[in-house]
């Protein structure tokens, strides 16, 4: 045999094996999709319409979709009284979610440039986007509030975690009336004990809105510290209420704050309990989950709160009574973000 023809023969078996390998990495992701599509014990997702209007196909809950396969991270939707019932997947992709009154905050990654970036927009009741923002960091909360006309979200500008208060937040303001957008928080005056407070090393997190679509509250860093404010927006100023509170939501009655608190003696990585406040006499209730909850609270209603823990997909939700009775029940698996609608 010549050495032409067993270098041609050596060519056309690594041709040979490249073909077989192709084939069956083709073939192994098609099965892998078809798991994916039918993972046994997953929900039952189809795409189709997702509303955000209030009154539109009943009570129901929408968030981020956290099972995997071709649907994942997309904004989904369910009755909310059959939360672990067949999810509607709307192709919508958010990282952080909230909406209320028929208008949505979603954050979410910027595919379009070399490096990956994140934008805050701003939907409509059919999912339509109407406003977007660039983002400066990592998104990590979002908020709309209670009457639609204002969205707040928070990134991350330096650091990975809130279990130390050695990290750099950035949280913006926009109101949809007006279109006025305030790039951060840490351009409003801080009133601290009376005067007025500066220092380098304020960060801002968490907001939450009253329905007056004026008043806010939300998590203060500074010194080491944590600390609720609460802010005016027509002033521009917050103003320091209390100590050791992160992450707060207001009730929809507007009289309690559920939010995070670090409890003495607690692991370091896991450092909180969910509390609730009441404003008018400033009492602190203990809720019934013992669990370290990293997540800001939603309200289904006056009496129930639902949040994330760590799940086999991401994260699960699960919902506590508010008044400190009861336990801990699971909602939802591979779910995360949800804003109750309708």
């Amino acid at each position: 045999m010549t050495l032409q023809r067993r270098i041609l023969i050596l060519v056309c078996a690594v041709v040979l094996l490249a073909a077989v390998g192709v084939i069956a990495v083709v073939r192994a992701g098609s099965r892998a999709d078809e798991k994916d599509r039918a993972r046994p014990g997953g929900p039952e997702i189809t795409p189709g319409a997702v509303s955000l209007a209030p009154g539109d196909g009943g009570r129901r809950m929408v968030f981020r979709n956290m099972a995997w396969g071709p649907h994942r991270d997309e904004l989904a939707s369910v009755p909310a009284t059959a939360p672990d019932g067949p999810r509607t997947a709307s192709g919508v992709k958010c990282l952080r979610f909230h909406a209320a009154a028929g208008t949505g905050i979603c954050l979410q990654a910027d595919k379009g440039g070399v490096q990956e970036s994140y934008r805050a927009v701003v939907l409509d009741a059919g999912l339509k986007e109407v406003a977007s923002r660039p983002l400066a960091g990592i998104p990590t909360r979002a908020r709309v509030s209670p009457g639609g006309h204002l969205a707040a979200w928070t990134v991350f500008v330096g650091g990975d975690s809130y279990a130390g208060t050695n990290f750099s937040t950035r949280t913006s303001l926009l109101d949809l009336r007006t279109g006025k957008y305030d790039a951060s928080l840490e351009d409003f005056t801080v009133l601290m004990d009376g005067k007025t407070y500066r220092n380098a090393d304020v960060n801002f997190w968490g907001v939450t809105f009253a329905a007056d679509e004026k008043t806010f509250y939300a998590t203060l860093a500074t010194g080491g510290r944590t600390h609720l404010v609460r802010g005016d927006l027509g002033e521009r100023t917050v103003t320091v209420l209390r100590e050791n509170l992160e992450c707060p939501s207001l009730s929809p009655d507007g009289t309690r704050l559920v939010f995070k608190k670090r409890v003495p003696g607690l692991p370091e990585d896991a450092p909180w309990r969910l509390h609730v406040l009441d404003l008018a006499s400033m009492r602190e209730t203990p809720l019934a989950e013992q669990r370290s909850v990293d997540d800001q609270v939603v309200w289904t209603d006056d009496r129930t709160v639902v949040y994330s823990l760590p799940g086999d997909f991401g994260a699960d939700l699960y919902s506590v009574p508010a008044d400190g009775s009861g336990a801990a029940t699971r909602v939802t698996a591979s779910a995360l973000a949800p804003a109750y609608l309708g």
